[in-house]
């Protein structure tokens, strides 16, 4: 674990967990924390959706196929995952970004998003 305690999330407070079934982030600790070699950029915590995991999929990052051999067990919609933020930008621009957990998505999404961007698609909790 990488240790996520002290990093901001896009709303300036402290960074919460995303998702731990299935274990995501860059560090697989559960939180959408980054670091020098997290050269993706995994800091968007995403609700997956149908759309989105079709998109994804059809853009060469399938991310619904399990690959036991990494131990993922692939995703399906309403399972929360740290996304690249430039794979969710080109999602956004394509009309399917997934929803997003603002408190969970770390601040060095605004360096790729726009934060109103981002809010537009806040997860809406039930």
């Amino acid at each position: 674990m990488c240790g996520y305690t002290g990093m901001k999330n896009v709303l300036g407070t402290p960074l919460q967990p995303c998702c731990t079934d299935p274990m995501t982030g860059y560090y697989r600790d559960g939180t959408c924390a980054t670091g020098p070699t997290d050269s993706g950029r995994h800091v968007v915590c995403a609700v997956m959706t149908a759309e989105f995991l079709t998109f994804t999929k059809w853009r060469g990052n399938d991310l619904s196929t399990p690959l036991p051999a990494y131990d993922f067990p692939g995703l399906k919609p309403g399972d929360g995952w740290c996304l690249c933020a430039l794979r969710w930008k080109e999602a956004y621009e394509a009309g399917v970004a997934p929803p997003v957990k603002l408190e969970s998505t770390h601040q060095a999404a605004l360096d790729y998003v726009s934060f109103e961007a981002l809010l537009e698609h806040k997860l809406v909790s039930e």
